[in-house]
């Protein structure tokens, strides 16, 4: 370590390092929904930076990088104990530990980051590029989990949009070469200096409004009705409140048109609305279509075809037969199924996937569903609009994408927002609208620039009829994908890595 690295780090006491590292994930997670606060999100990460800058290199910088991370997921990832205190006595106790565990696992991706940057020069340049590896590598490995990326920080303003050119990984990338350039700025104060996270600012914030698109004029544009049931999740499966829920559905079905809106053309129910399996659901489809009063209709039903379950959306024409069926593919690790089932058992823990010896079975991937005059719809179950690359797996471009979830298992504060907030971010990406139905909230239809045209709140009961925006542009993401970032990524970090083995010898 260079002698005035050295000077720094002995200036800070070796004490206050972890506990600054956590407050510092603790600000970025603020830039999270509902909390939204991106210019102390901004801080935060500007201010690990330059923490590191400040940090001698091993053991120690990988611990600055998981103790700013337990930081940042504890507090943004802090719904994540809800599914487990829906049924307290069974599952309650899992809920620290789920916690601790998915706040910990995540976070060293993030150690890992920390700790090979700091092993070479130009660290704060490293350091960008590892984290940015990390954060890729954090929404593929083990199946994947991009929820809360670096660069979603910028949700709240117009530099999202820069997710429709560079996707949400080059929009990190972006977001973390800008903290870097501050960071050196402050350590190292200098008037011309300065210039450079300004100018990188500007071309966030200043390009991101440039990118967003004017709202479409949805004139003639066919209606979508979006049925919010409000079911909490300790109440969605009693025997003695199934009928009021599943009655209100069907009522929000047949209720005439908002506002002198036109009868609507589609109707979305939201996940798991149906209470029995499709295979008996004979009786409860025919209520649904005699509701619908022709109308197509979408909900979300389990299903088991003798060799599993399978968590899984129906398309009823307007004559009361299934048209289509789609399986969620995408499955949620620990909540839909468990990984390792047969260890686990050992243990007698079945985690909250109870059923059929484990949860569901996974469909076979991506496909579209063709809704006529509306066009083909991507389907995407709860969990699966939290992936941009499942969404790049389409069979072909969708005319919109079409979420159904139950959001009760989040609870009522941070998880159905942050839910809502990455759907979001697969609209502006994609260019394409995206509807959503939710049990509890947020219900909402969403253009292709990402502007809410309608929506639901959270914990409301009823329903919308919105106009089904057309599809926007095509972005240069929705070409792409991240393959550009992870073959550009592994060259440049192989390239400092075999640039730090020259400099040790």
């Amino acid at each position: 370590m260079p002698q005035a690295a050295e000077a720094e780090t002995r200036a800070l006491p070796r004490w206050t390092r972890l506990p600054l590292a956590l407050g510092f994930g603790i600000l970025l997670g603020l830039g999270a929904a509902p909390y939204n606060l991106w210019p102390l999100a901004f801080a935060g990460l500007t201010g690990i930076v330059w923490l590191f800058g400040r940090t001698a290199p091993g053991v120690t910088a990988a611990g600055t990088g998981w103790a700013f991370g337990l930081g940042y997921f504890g507090l943004s990832m802090g719904w994540i104990i809800e599914p487990f205190l829906v049924d307290i006595e069974q599952t309650g106790w899992m809920a620290p530990f789920g916690l601790l565990g998915l706040a910990g696992g995540l976070s060293l991706f993030w150690a890992l980051a920390f700790w090979g940057a700091a092993a070479g020069r130009h660290p704060l340049l490293r350091l960008v590029l590892y984290w940015s590896a990390a954060e890729l590598a954090r929404a593929y490995v083990l199946t994947g989990f991009p929820w809360g990326l670096v660069g979603y920080l910028w949700e709240p303003t117009p530099a999202i949009q820069w997710v429709s050119v560079i996707g949400p990984h080059g929009l990190t990338l972006l977001t973390l070469t800008t903290a870097a350039l501050l960071a050196h700025t402050i350590q190292n104060p200098a008037p011309r200096r300065a210039l450079l996270p300004a100018a990188a600012l500007v071309v966030l914030l200043g390009g991101g409004f440039l990118l967003t698109p004017a709202k479409q004029d949805l004139s003639g544009r066919p209606t979508v009705r979006l049925i919010q049931p409000n079911a909490a999740q300790h109440e969605k499966w009693d025997r003695r409140l199934i009928p009021i829920f599943f009655q209100r559905q069907i009522d929000f079905t047949a209720a005439p048109p908002q506002d002198g809106a036109p009868r609507p053309d589609l109707i979305v129910w939201p996940e798991t609305a149906v209470p029995t399996l499709l295979h008996n659901a004979a009786s409860a489809l025919a209520s649904i279509t005699e509701a619908a009063q022709g109308t197509p209709a979408i909900v979300g039903i389990q299903r088991y075809d003798g060799a599993g379950y399978y968590n899984s959306l129906a398309v009823l024409d307007g004559y009361g037969d299934v048209a289509q069926v789609y399986d969620k593919h995408h499955l949620v690790p620990f909540g839909e199924y468990m990984p390792a089932a047969a260890l686990f058992q050992r243990w007698n823990i079945a985690g909250l996937a109870a059923r059929a010896s484990g949860g569901y079975a996974a469909g076979p991937g991506p496909q579209l569903i063709n809704l006529g005059p509306l066009g083909k719809a991507l389907p995407l179950i709860c969990y699966e609009a939290v992936f941009p690359q499942d969404v790049h797996r389409a069979p072909e471009r969708p005319a919109f994408l079409l979420q159904i979830t139950n959001d009760a298992w989040f609870g009522t504060w941070s998880g159905p927002y942050q839910h809502l907030a990455q759907a979001r971010i697969r609209a502006i990406e994609q260019g394409l609208p995206i509807i959503r139905a939710a049990n509890t909230g947020v219900s909402a239809v969403i253009d292709g620039g990402g502007h809410v045209m309608a929506a639901l709140p959270l914990g409301e009961t009823g329903f919308i009829d919105a106009p089904l925006p057309p599809p926007a542009r095509l972005t240069l993401y929705s070409r792409s994908g991240d393959l550009p970032w992870l073959l550009s990524l592994i060259v440049l970090c192989a390239a400092s890595l075999l640039r730090g083995r020259r400099d040790w010898h």
